[in-house]
C-alpha cells in the first residue's frame, strides 16, 4: 500500500547481527505459539473443571471467558507499553505474570485461585502484538513482513496445538497434569524471551491511559459476559438488552476519552483511517464466522450417535480434528508472503474469506463422514491462515513503526470480541434448534448455523473488496 503512516515519526531501530536474527525469529514464533496454546487450554477442560471443583458448567466456562477478558483488556495496555522504550521489560514482566498464573492452575488451591491463574495466563495474549513490533523494528523490511504474517497465523493455530495436548494429558494424568503443560511451556517462553528479545529503539515514550483502560475493561466485561450467558438472552431478554445498551454506552464513553486524551490507550483517530477501520470491520465479522465454524465442527464431532448424527468422539479424539486446521493454517501463513508480492493484501483477505465460506458450505452439505469434518476443518484452517497472514499488512501499511504494537493490539481486541460473539451465536442457534425435552439440537440447526456463517463471510469478503478498491483508486488516480 502506498499510503503514508498515520502520524508519528520514524525511529531508527537498533541493529541486530545475522546470528541474533536467526535466534530472534524462532523465539518470536515460539512465544506467540505458547501464549495462544496456553489460552486455549481451558476449552477441552471445562467438564473436568466442573467435576473436579464441584461447580456448574456455567461457572467452569469462566476458566475460558476470564482468559478472553483479561487478554482483551491487557492487549491495548501492553500495546501502548510496547510502543515505549521499556518493551523488553514489559515482555519479560508479562511472561512472569503468565508463569505465576500457570503455577496457580497447577497448585491444589480452591476454584477462585484457578480463575485467578487463568486470568493471569490470559494477559499473555497481549504479547502477540509486541512480538510483531519487535519483528518490525529489528528485522529487514522484506523479512519482517513475512515474520509478522506468521506470528499472526501462529497466534490462531496455537489453539489447534493446545487443545489435543491438553485433552490427552487430562485423560491420562488428570486436570492438574493438563495445566502443568502450561507451566512448563510458559517457563520455557520466559527463558526464551530473556535470552533473545532485544531492547527497543531509543527515542520513544509511552504513557498508559488508566481511565481509558478501566472504562474499556468494564465495557469488554459486559460484552464477554453477554456473549457467554446464553440463558440470560432466552430467559431475561430485557435484562440482557439493557446490559448490551450499557456496554455500547461505555464503548462510546471510552472513544470520547481516547479522543480527548493526549496519551490515548488506542489512537482512535488512527483507527478511523479507512484502511484500518475497514480491516478491523473485516476482522470483527470474519472472526465471528471463523470461530462459529470451529465451534460447530468440534461440537458436532463430540455429539453421540444417539442424537441421530455426530460421531461420539472423546475430547482427545475430537481435538485431533483440529490438526488439519493447524497444519493447513500454517501452510497458508507460509504461502501468503510469497503471494502478496503479486496480490494486494485486501484481495488476499477477500480470497481467504471466500475460502472460509467454502468451509461452511462443505460442512452444511457433507458431514455424514468423519473425513468430511477433517476436510471442512482443513479448509477453515487454510482460510483462517491466509486471512490472519494478510491482515497485518493492511493495517501496518498506514502505521508508523513506533505504533506497530498499539495498532495491532486494537485489531486483536476486535478479534477476541468477534470470536466470543461467534461462539455465542453458534450456541444460540443450536439452542433454538433443540426441541423440548431433547438434550441435543436437531441436525438441521447445524445447517442453519452454517448458513449464518456463510452470510458473515460474505460481509467480510465485501468489506475486504472495498479496501481493495480504495487501494486501487489511490495507486491509479
Amino acid at each position: 500500500m502506498t499510503g503514508q503512516p498515520v502520524g508519528g515519526a520514524a525511529v531508527k531501530a537498533s541493529p541486530v547481527t545475522r546470528s541474533e536474527t536467526r535466534l530472534l525469529v524462532p523465539a518470536l514464533m515460539f512465544i506467540a505459539l505458547v501464549v495462544a496454546a496456553v489460552a486455549s487450554l481451558g476449552t477441552p477442560l471445562i467438564t473436568s473443571v466442573a467435576t473436579s471443583f464441584h461447580v456448574s458448567l456455567g461457572s467452569a466456562q469462566w476458566t475460558l471467558t476470564v482468559v478472553l477478558l483479561s487478554g482483551a483488556v491487557a492487549t491495548p495496555v501492553l500495546g501502548r507499553l510496547g510502543a515505549g522504550p521499556h518493551r523488553r521489560a514489559t515482555i519479560l514482566a508479562t511472561l512472569a505474570v503468565v508463569v505465576a498464573g500457570s503455577a496457580l492452575t497447577v497448585l491444589p488451591l480452591p476454584f477462585a485461585w484457578l480463575l485467578a491463574g487463568r486470568a493471569a495466563q490470559g494477559v499473555g495474549l497481549g504479547l502477540t502484538a509486541l512480538m510483531m513490533g519487535v519483528a518490525r523494528d529489528h528485522l529487514p523490511e522484506e523479512r519482517s513482513a513475512a515474520v509478522i504474517a506468521l506470528i499472526s497465523v501462529v497466534s490462531i493455530i496455537g489453539a489447534g496445538v493446545g487443545y489435543p495436548l491438553a485433552a490427552l494429558l487430562a485423560q491420562f494424568g488428570g486436570l492438574r497434569a493438563a495445566y502443568g503443560l502450561g507451566l512448563v511451556v510458559t517457563a520455557a517462553a520466559l527463558l526464551t524471551a530473556w535470552r533473545s528479545i532485544p531492547q527497543a529503539p531509543q527515542g520513544r515514550s509511552a504513557h498508559v491511559d488508566v481511565t481509558g483502560a478501566v472504562v474499556l475493561a468494564a465495557a469488554l466485561l459486559l460484552v464477554l459476559f453477554l456473549a457467554g450467558e446464553r440463558n440470560l438472552w432466552s430467559r431475561h431478554l430485557a435484562v440482557a438488552a439493557g446490559l448490551a445498551v450499557l456496554a455500547l454506552v461505555l464503548l462510546c464513553v471510552w472513544a470520547v476519552i481516547e479522543l480527548r486524551s493526549t496519551t490515548p490507550l488506542v489512537d482512535v483517530r488512527a483507527v478511523r483511517h479507512p484502511a484500518v477501520a475497514g480491516a478491523n470491520l473485516a476482522m470483527f465479522v470474519g472472526g465471528i464466522g471463523m470461530y462459529l465454524l470451529l465451534t460447530l465442527i468440534t461440537r458436532y464431532a463430540q455429539t453421540p450417535h444417539g442424537a441421530g448424527y455426530g460421531f461420539g468422539l472423546t475430547t482427545f479424539v475430537a481435538g485431533l480434528v483440529l490438526i488439519p486446521f493447524s497444519v493447513l493454517g500454517f501452510a497458508a501463513g507460509k504461502l501468503t508472503p510469497r503471494v502478496r508480492t503479486r496480490i494486494a493484501d485486501p484481495l488476499l483477505l477477500a480470497g481467504s474469506a471466500v475460502v472460509v465460506g467454502g468451509g461452511f458450505a462443505l460442512f452444511a452439505a457433507a458431514r455424514s463422514d468423519l473425513a468430511e469434518l477433517f476436510a471442512a476443518m482443513g479448509v477453515l484452517g487454510f482460510g483462517v491462515g491466509g486471512f490472519s497472514a494478510a491482515m497485518p499488512g493492511v493495517i501496518l501499511a498506514v502505521t508508523p513503526k513506533g505504533q506497530t504494537s498499539s495498532a495491532m493490539s486494537f485489531n486483536y481486541v476486535v478479534r477476541s470480541v468477534g470470536y466470543s460473539l461467534g461462539s455465542a451465536i453458534g450456541g444460540l442457534i443450536l439452542a433454538a434448534g433443540t426441541g423440548p425435552g431433547h438434550l441435543y439440537p436437531d441436525d438441521s440447526a447445524y445447517t442453519t448455523a452454517a448458513l449464518v456463517g456463510i452470510g458473515a463471510m460474505a460481509i467480510t469478503t465485501l468489506a475486504s473488496l472495498a479496501l481493495a478498491r480504495r487501494r486501487s483508486s489511490q495507486t491509479n488516480p
